[in-house]
């Protein structure tokens, strides 16, 4: 008919949808983060197949690093208002592994437990970790598989490059890069700082003399220009930290875990995610897990 207004009902759907995905993208990327478990890593802390949600804000600001869904990187920026503490379960970027300066892809998010602080000296004997030569409590998750490595029994892999003898059961003593410590450099150790200092932006090389230059100007010390932490799972025997490789810059925290919004697992062995397709089929929920405090 000639005059009738024209229906908007399916104008109006669209709207209210591109509205509330603009309004879910603006918390996803400004205050809370929903994060899986994949691995064991934090096992009994976190297990494989708990959902969590992620706090943005506890630490600090920061605008999105990328684009969403995506591993393009655009210009950002941020600032801290609260402290990191020792025990605090973090979600953080992953920093590359050991020995590259440029991590095999962006954009991929860990979760351990901060054990370490920009400054602090970390060591492991027998197994029991020392923060500042004290006994660290160890969290009440915390998991072993394996009786301890032998003392000197060197572990390939092991941070760093040219370890004295390290492995994941005794280690260290190792200083947390703190912003404004000088490292003196020489041939022997410039393997176990070189990959940071060209994450911080500098070109490395050594001279035929074994002198050490940085920016093309021969240098023997280097200073820090970012804070640092020491980032371990709670299944000690079964987790890819800082022990193999490194240390992770708080510039890279995206924030701590809230709580476990979901959790299901695929029975005997306790495992999967619900990613894989074959394991939708058997995948049984933990309902004793919601709603738990994830740390």
């Amino acid at each position: 008919m000639i005059g009738s207004p024209v229906p908007k009902k399916k104008e109006s759907f669209w709207r209210s949808f591109i509205i509330a995905a603009l309004i879910a993208l603006l918390i996803r990327s400004f205050f809370v983060e929903a994060f899986r478990i994949p691995t064991g890593s934090m096992k009994n802390t976190l297990l494989v197949g708990d959902f969590l949600f992620v706090n943005k804000l506890t630490y600090g600001f920061k605008t999105p690093k990328y684009i969403p869904f995506t591993n393009v990187e655009i210009p950002h920026f941020g600032f801290n208002y609260n402290d990191i503490s020792h025990g605090d379960v973090l979600v953080f970027e992953y920093p590359g592994d050991r020995d590259l300066v440029t991590p095999r892809e962006k954009n991929v998010n860990y979760i351990k437990r901060c054990i370490g602080l920009p400054g602090d000296s970390i060591e492991l004997r027998n197994k029991q970790v020392y923060v500042n030569g004290k006994i660290y409590e160890n969290p009440p998750g915390l998991r072993y598989n394996f009786p301890a490595l032998p003392k000197g029994h060197p572990e390939e892999g092991i941070f760093p490059q040219g370890n004295p003898g390290w492995n994941h059961d005794w280690y260290g003593p190792v200083r947390v890069p703190k912003k404004g410590d000088v490292i003196q450099l020489d041939a022997k150790n410039i393997d176990a700082w070189s990959v940071i200092i060209q994450r911080e932006g500098h070109s490395v090389k050594v001279g035929s003399d074994n002198t050490i230059i940085i920016d093309g100007m021969p240098v023997h010390s280097y200073t820090i220009a970012r804070d640092y932490l020491w980032m371990m799972g709670d299944n000690r025997d079964d987790s890819a930290d800082s022990r193999y490789w490194g240390f992770a810059p708080v510039d890279n925290v995206v924030g701590n875990g809230l709580f476990i919004y979901w959790s299901w697992y695929n029975p005997p062995n306790d495992t999967g995610d619900g990613y894989d397709a074959e394991e939708t089929q058997n995948l049984h929920i933990r309902w004793s897990r919601l709603f738990k405090a994830a740390h």
